[in-house]
């Protein structure tokens, strides 16, 4: 049970260690947990993506769930996790678990447990399911199984939400290229698109549980067919999913947008129309908070992990939440990352005036903001004793520029008065440290992160 940690979304591990017994005492878990809660005998969604692994590490935890009373609702194919999310809050469920890892590659499987809002659980919950962890052992009388379309529901609000959004939603005459990485977004993303009037192409639509040999993380470096499919011209829109479509990439003909600028575009095409605060993670940038703070709005920072900006969400009533590596959600929608209805956004968005020509008069109005980052090796255990180190290291200047002042919500942000700012925090799935910086240049950005390093290593 040693090896079971709820980390910043769920608990993920190589197959090795992801095993049935353990995935069953997960189920056992969660039994135990919504029947202090006082969820005993209703139903809970169990949902599975497309690694060759999943449906049937699903179907332990649907025996274990069924076997302590539970109705489980099955569906009748690997899918997203937003619409397993969707589905659990819509159809008022005690909750939800969905086997995916994610973007990890196929040696790795992972569980998320999904409270009854659909949102990311927060640690107050999965503490309690971790300490309930134990040998499966169903006692109560067996609850029902059974396999529903969950994908066809939740693609038909998919659709209606995001037009009510432009007041329709009309993609014709738009050329979009669909790659699902060979993830659980195939037949679901593109037949969103598709169903607006788009002329979709598909890339990577097959089924591959080895995901074609690779991680199913839309990076740029890994979407290139994408990439020159819309660069050549041959599209006017591409448009890319994980492996559970829980995210979203975008390229237009200038290229890949980096997942900083795409959330500034789309919270700004959201404030055409609607209005709200927006919530970003502190590795975000903050052109979102320039663009908020144009149209009266406020913007709140979150610690890295979506079950924070969900949550800031909730407390705020936000209009969009969104972090730095593609996740977005709506919170009208569902407070979650949802990279499907995201894309439908994104092309209705683009549809309207192209994505490329909003950011220029984004950058023309509030400034440039270039970021990248960096990674420190920093054994696990050492992670605590150099962010102390460093709480007594804090400097009064970076790379030439005054320090204005420190944020320590998620590590150590150091913002400087020229506006650009400086990031540590610990990496919550490997043995690093992230070093991050924003800044009006990516010269300067690069000198930021060389004073990163020189700052943090000698503390590892």
């Amino acid at each position: 049970m040693d090896e079971i940690t709820f980390g910043t979304d769920g608990w993920r591990a190589t197959l090795d260690t992801f095993t049935s017994p353990r995935v069953r005492a997960v189920g056992q878990a969660v039994a135990d947990y919504l029947e202090s809660e006082g969820h005993g005998g209703e139903t809970v969604a169990v949902g599975y993506d497309a690694r060759g692994s999943s449906p049937g590490f699903a179907d332990d935890l649907a025996d274990v769930l069924t076997g302590n009373g539970f109705d489980v609702l099955l569906p009748e194919r690997d899918l997203p996790t937003p619409a397993v999310a969707w589905t659990v809050r819509e159809r008022e469920l005690a909750g939800g678990l969905m086997l995916t890892a994610s973007h990890n590659p196929p040696e790795y499987n992972g569980v998320k447990f999904l409270p009854g809002d659909g949102a990311p659980a927060l640690p107050e919950v999965t503490e309690r399911i971790e300490a309930n962890l134990r040998e499966a052992d169903p006692e109560g009388p067996a609850g029902e199984r059974r396999e529903e379309d969950l994908v066809g529901p939740y693609l038909d609000h998919a659709a209606e939400f995001v037009a009510d959004v432009e007041g329709a939603f009309d993609l014709s005459g738009l050329r979009v290229c669909y790659d699902a990485m060979h993830g659980s977004g195939r037949g679901v993303t593109d037949e969103l698109l598709e169903r607006a009037g788009a002329e979709v192409e598909r890339l990577r639509t097959d089924h591959d549980p080895e995901f074609g040999g690779t991680s199913p993380e839309p990076r740029a470096d890994r979407l290139e067919h994408l990439v020159g499919r819309v660069t050549d011209g041959d599209a006017d829109l591409g448009v890319a999913n994980d492996g559970d479509a829980d995210r979203v990439a975008v390229v237009t003909p200038e290229g890949f947008v980096d997942a900083n600028l795409l959330y500034v575009a789309l919270y700004d095409y959201l404030l055409e129309s609607q209005s709200g605060p927006a919530v970003r993670t502190v590795s975000t940038t903050f052109l979102v908070d320039r663009v908020a703070e144009a149209h009266g709005e406020e913007t709140y920072e979150t610690a890295v992990g979506f079950k924070w900006v969900a949550d800031a969400m909730r407390e705020h009533d936000a209009l969009f939440g969104g972090e730095e590596s593609g996740g977005y959600g709506l919170t009208a929608h569902l407070r979650n990352k949802d990279g499907v209805l995201v894309a439908g956004l994104a092309a209705a968005a683009h549809a309207t005036k192209p994505v490329e020509e909003r950011l220029a008069a984004i950058r023309e109005a509030h400034g440039e903001a270039h970021q990248d980052r960096i990674s420190v090796d920093c054994p696990d255990e050492r992670k605590e004793a150099v962010l102390a180190a460093l709480a007594d290291e804090l400097p009064d200047s970076v790379g030439g520029v005054d320090v204005s002042r420190v944020n320590d919500v998620d590590g150590f942000k150091i913002l400087l008065e020229d506006g650009s700012w400086l990031l540590v925090r610990p990496s919550g799935t490997e043995p690093k440290l992230r070093v991050y910086a924003e800044a009006g240049s990516e010269e300067r950005v690069a000198e930021l992160l060389d004073a990163g390093r020189e700052l943090v290593e000698p503390l590892v």
